[in-house]
């Protein structure tokens, strides 16, 4: 059994056979797949905080890494981090090895970009919005167009 992130089965089950050959001396002519199924979050309605350890290939060599992700599924921290890296490090998909994932509990984070997430009480400042009474809404204001720009700082 082995959980691999890969876009559809046929690139699952390639990635399948290179990490085979890898760990075991086997190819795919002595081998067989069972089954090849997505995995499905329990709950995905809770956001949940996922460490993922993983080996990537950049040109000056291959490098070990663990990335924390905020997010309601496991596969989305994995879309998080195809796209950090290749942002990041300008790595491509196929030279990332994930090597493991886990969730993580609040206290566990070693990174202070999530750990500021992970707080009972987090709160989000709203420093400029447009007041829906004084501009916007055809009921509360007597025109529709106006010269006068809006005040979006409500201090």
């Amino acid at each position: 059994r082995m959980v691999i992130f890969a876009p559809n089965p046929v690139a699952a089950k390639s990635k399948f056979w290179y990490f085979m050959r890898q760990f075991r001396k086997m190819k795919k002519t002595t081998g067989e797949i069972l089954d090849c199924v997505e995995l499905i979050e329990k709950n995905s309605r809770t956001v949940k905080n996922y460490g993922i350890w993983l080996r990537y290939d950049s040109r000056s060599g291959t490098h070990n890494m663990y990335r924390e992700y905020r997010d309601l599924k496991l596969t989305g921290a994995v879309s998080q981090l195809y796209n950090e890296m290749a942002g990041r490090h300008r790595c491509r998909p196929r030279s990332i090895q994930i090597i493991r994932t886990a969730t993580i509990g609040a206290s566990e984070l070693k990174r202070p970009n999530g750990a500021q997430f992970a707080q009972a009480k987090v709160r989000f400042p709203l420093p400029h919005r447009v007041d829906s009474a004084k501009r916007g809404a055809k009921a509360l204001s007597d025109r529709t167009f106006t010269t006068v720009r809006p005040t979006t700082y409500l201090g």
